[in-house]
């Protein structure tokens, strides 16, 4: 069930742009859903519905392993939310660019961040309606 195409996270979806990152961080929307702070801003022409950047910060992880777990387990927590939130870009004819910044000090288990990952798509979405009225 995984290695659906839609599960994939592949190299074109992941948010490399200088550019549109500093527009990401200075003209776009954020939201909140501990322990995630996320950055988004509507996009034109990307090659995909989103383009995402996962941020784990070296002031709250100083040591590399732990960034790399952060970034990994919200990754993964992302790739499998990613069929619901392309579902719902495409139905509003949209894209985005995203940031997903990890801000507690501790890595919290996988399961609770998968959940909260569902509270996050819910809260972007509702954010993304209304933008766009």
């Amino acid at each position: 069930m995984t290695d659906h195409p839609d599960y994939r996270f592949s190299k074109s979806e992941r948010l490399c742009s200088k550019k549109l990152i500093e527009q990401l961080y200075t003209q776009g929307n954020r939201l909140m859903v501990f322990p995630y702070s996320v950055h988004w801003t509507i996009q034109k022409e990307l090659p995909t519905p989103a383009q995402v950047i996962v941020v784990a910060p070296k002031r709250k992880f100083h040591h590399a392993v732990d960034r790399n777990r952060v970034k990994r387990l919200t990754r993964e927590c992302y790739r499998l939310h990613k069929p619901q939130l392309y579902q719902f870009l495409q139905e509003h004819n949209v894209q985005i660019a995203l940031s997903l910044s990890y801000i507690h000090t501790e890595i919290m288990d996988y399961q609770v961040l998968y959940h909260k990952f569902d509270k996050l798509i819910a809260q972007l979405q509702k954010s993304i309606i209304q933008e766009g009225q």
